[in-house]
């Protein structure tokens, strides 16, 4: 009995331009391009200047600017390599992220990470689309308008949504073309932005700030960590599924590493300089609408950047929206994926009407978010790259949609790494930004114990829960790779 898919490629089907490939692996004569075409997606989606907001976020752990540039730039590598593995994989199977992930979970087990996988992106999706609009309404009160008007925040926000999920049901190949289109436009005039504040960084107190104890130094790189590379792990292969299966595992790896990492990279190192030398400035970047930017820049230069910013964001929200409705699929949602990215943009705008009109303080949530949802992502993460690394041959494509085949049904040795993973992950982490994930933490032993205050607030679960995945599959799946292997087609 097949699920969810043909067993076989088939050409991609589209309809007026729209991409009717769902689950499906790509047939061989759809495979095209070359692994330096994945630059231009991974750059556009991560050159927004949010990474600019990230300098007062990892500076607030109460570390130095030095001890903040090198585990920054650290998580956001490191994590970014994991992406580019993870893109691997697509190369390897043809297949999106969740639907490879069944051969480590198996075709009904790994509907449970594809269900945290799109609870991830539908929460990212919505996030960009809201700073958008925030970012639309500070444009509007720099240029001597109303701030705050629902009129500006109702009609950015039709704007910007109906980019978003336009994209999203259009597919792949509109995808592709209008990152590369945002890629260029926003890498020139962020490059300008960045000329224009440099006046006001002051060097003599950012190298004044006091360096902070490693278990500090710890939890900003997790948060690099988490807020980038591993936001995007769960979604690396739905972009490579289309590269040729000859083409180089290492260029695969390395444009996806390079596209990803290299503007928040350089984008951080600006957030650094701006927190660092003032508090005014830093409450100002740190602001998570990211309006408070755009008013930094010269006068005559507040249009075009406001729009290079609205831009990276929307880039963002449509790499999401297109692996979100690929997850809902691998849930086991049967409907066509033009329409699981329509219903996905649906519960993107009912969030985003809610956090613009109703809810309160709105990045502490999500912060809690992040990491709560981040630990069982980063222990999946794990066992992924563990598998990519095990394993010698090309996946089996037919079995990825059959539970008889020989990925089976359910997996246990994943599933419960998985589980180890998050129940020790989530002992390991604290989170104060919601009342309702007081009871993370809870390995740290008592409130007023040498472990928890000097570690509570380092977020070391998401690394224990990434290691538990990793080793914990590199170790004990060998055996169970091997034999997949080993069954003649």
């Amino acid at each position: 009995m097949t699920t969810d898919a043909p067993a076989t490629p088939t050409p991609t089907p589209t309809k007026n331009g729209i991409e009717l490939t769902g689950l499906e692996t790509i047939a061989e004569s759809e495979r095209t391009g070359r692994p330096s075409g994945l630059f231009w997606p991974w750059f556009a989606a991560n050159v927004s200047v949010f990474a600019i907001a990230y300098g007062a976020y990892v500076l607030g752990f109460g570390i130095s600017f030095w001890q903040a540039l090198i585990v920054g730039v650290i998580g956001i590598v490191v994590s970014f390599f994991l992406v580019g593995v993870v893109s691997l994989a697509g190369k390897r199977g043809s297949a999106p992220t969740m639907v490879l992930s069944r051969t480590m979970f198996g075709v009904d087990g790994a509907r449970v990470v594809a269900l945290l996988s799109w609870i991830l992106t539908v929460g990212w999706e919505t996030v960009l689309t809201v700073s958008a609009v925030y970012a639309v309404d500070a444009t509007v009160a720099a240029l001597g308008g109303p701030a705050g008007s629902p009129v500006t925040k109702i009609v950015s926000l039709i704007v910007v949504a109906g980019i978003v999920v336009v994209f999203g049901i259009f597919g792949f190949q509109l995808i592709m073309r209008l990152q590369l289109v945002i890629t260029i436009v926003t890498g020139v005039v962020t490059v300008v932005y960045l000329v224009t504040i440099l006046p006001l960084i002051d060097f003599g107190k950012v190298m004044a700030t006091p360096a902070g104890p490693f278990a500090l130094v710890v939890g900003a790189l997790v948060f690099m960590m988490t807020g980038f590379g591993l936001g995007w792990v769960n979604a690396g292969a739905d972009y490579s599924r289309y590269l040729p299966r000859g083409s180089s595992g290492k260029g695969v790896i390395g444009w996806t590493t390079l596209g990803a990492a290299l503007a928040p990279s350089v984008l951080l190192v600006f957030g650094l300089l701006l927190a660092g030398s003032s508090k005014k400035l830093s409450d100002a970047i740190g602001s998570y609408s990211l309006g408070p930017l755009i008013p930094l820049t010269q006068p005559w230069f507040i249009i075009p950047f406001a729009i290079v910013v609205v831009l990276g964001l929307i880039a963002g929200a449509v790499m999401d929206i297109y692996s979100s409705g690929l997850a809902l699929l691998a849930v086991g949602l049967k409907i066509p994926r033009p329409a699981a990215a329509g219903v996905d943009g649906v519960i993107m705008v009912l969030g985003s009407i809610y956090v613009l009109f109703f809810a309160g303080d709105f990045f502490g949530p999500f912060q809690g978010f992040l990491i709560t949802l981040g630990v069982p992502i980063a222990a999946w993460c794990g066992i992924f790259v563990a598998d990519v690394i095990l394993r010698k041959k090309d996946l089996a494509e037919k079995d990825l949609y059959d539970r008889r085949g020989r990925y089976g049904s359910v997996r246990w040795l994943a599933i419960g790494l998985l589980v180890v993973g998050t129940v020790l992950g989530w002992g390991l982490v604290t989170n104060g930004y919601a009342p309702w994930l007081g009871w993370e933490g809870y390995l740290f032993g008592p409130e007023k114990g040498d472990f928890r205050v000097n570690w509570g607030g380092s977020n070391l679960g998401v690394l224990v829960a990434l290691a538990v995945g990793f080793v914990g599959y590199l170790i004990l799946g060998r055996a169970s790779i091997k034999a997949q292997e080993s069954v003649e087609p």
